[in-house]
C-alpha cells in the first residue's frame, strides 16, 4: 500500500538555527533562522494528520520508501512556453528535510530515521509527473516489509 500525501503551499526549507541562550535545564535554545518554514511544517502537518485521520493510519514503525516532489513557484522570468527545471535555491535536501520533520510531528512515522531510501524532485506547476499545478508537494510513503 502507497500512502500520498498531497500538501498545498510554499515549499520551505529546513535552515539553519540560531542560538538563543540557555534554558534553566541547561539545554540550548534555538530558533529557525528562516520564517518560511514553520508555515509549510503546518501544511505538511495539517494535511498528513487529515489523511490519517480519514484513512485510520497506525503510526507507521518499519522500513519506508519516501518519494517527494516538490511543485516550486515559478520565475516571471522563466520561458513560458518551454520545460525547465527550478536548479535555484532552495535545496532539495533542504525541502525533505523540514518535510520529514513535519511528517514526524503528523505522527505519519515514529521518526524519519524508518526512511531507508528517499527520493526527491523539484519542479515548476504542470511541468512534469507528480507536478501540482499550485506550489506544494506531493509524498508517497510506501512501507518495505516488516
Amino acid at each position: 500500500m502507497i500512502i500520498r500525501i498531497v500538501v498545498y503551499g510554499s515549499p520551505a526549507p529546513q535552515g539553519s538555527k540560531s542560538f538563543k541562550g540557555l534554558a534553566k535545564s541547561g539545554r540550548a535554545i534555538l530558533a529557525e533562522s528562516s520564517k518560511k518554514v514553520r508555515p509549510w511544517r503546518q501544511d505538511v502537518k495539517l494535511a498528513a494528520q487529515q489523511l490519517r485521520s480519514q484513512l485510520g493510519l497506525q503510526m507507521l514503525d518499519e522500513p519506508l520508501v519516501v518519494r517527494m516532489t516538490f511543485t516550486l513557484h515559478k520565475p516571471l522570468s522563466a520561458p513560458k512556453r518551454r520545460r525547465v527545471f527550478p536548479c535555484k535555491l532552495p535545496d532539495l535536501s533542504k525541502l525533505v528535510r523540514s518535510t520529514e520533520d513535519a511528517l514526524t510531528d503528523a505522527g505519519i512515522w515514529r521518526d524519519d530515521a524508518r526512511v531507508v531510501e528517499c527520493s526527491a524532485a523539484k519542479r515548476y506547476p504542470g511541468e512534469g509527473a507528480d507536478a501540482l499545478d499550485a506550489p506544494g508537494c506531493v509524498i508517497e510513503i510506501e512501507r518495505i516489509g516488516a
